[in-house]
């Protein structure tokens, strides 16, 4: 809950002098996060499929869940209703509580961090990274861990802009790459 109150008290009134925002209702504020893995090769293993469910779901501390193949596709051998991936949508407290811990000692623990990458916001003020594994969490035990793998990260805001999100973002902390964003 320390980012909400965050959010209220500082980061609020920033957004509202350095955007000029005459409405209190546009006032950009994450929506949710989205945290999704590709299954890849292991949804053919039922027992490797449970483990990453397990860790994504410990990771987001919220249950997650398998996502199923619309369609059959030959050339990855993938039939209509398969496992494919894992998924949790994320709100309110729980939001807050994975995004702190995500600012605050996730990505420090990553070998050679140089920042998450300013490139990943999609012109209506969502934004998407990837991490390569999820040993950095301190949930996850090294022992117990069958496969590593990474996973997609999406942080949906009421923006409208890249511009305003990245402020939104930046006032949080999220530790982003040097450099200029698109937009």
């Amino acid at each position: 809950m320390r980012l909400k109150e965050k959010y209220e008290a500082e980061i609020k009134p920033v957004l509202v002098k350095e955007f000029d925002i005459k409405n209190p209702m546009l006032i950009p504020a994450l929506e949710k996060i989205v945290i999704s893995v590709g299954a890849g090769d292991s949804a053919k293993d039922a027992k490797v499929m449970q483990s990453m469910t397990d860790t994504i779901s410990l990771i987001a501390g919220q249950k997650a869940m398998t996502t199923d193949a619309r369609k059959s596709v030959a050339g990855f051998k993938v039939r209509e209703g398969f496992p494919v991936g894992i998924k949790v949508t994320l709100r309110s407290k729980q939001m807050y509580a994975f995004l702190d811990k995500l600012i605050s000692i996730a990505l420090p623990r990553v070998k050679d961090f140089r920042g998450v990458p300013r490139n990943g916001f999609d012109g209506r003020g969502n934004y998407n990274f990837g991490l390569n594994e999820q040993m950095m969490f301190p949930e996850v035990v090294y022992d117990k861990v069958m496969k590593t793998h990474g996973m997609n990260i999406t942080v949906v805001t009421t923006a409208k802009t890249d511009k305003e999100a990245f402020k939104l973002l930046e006032l949080f902390g999220m530790p982003f790459a040097k450099g200029k964003i698109n937009g």
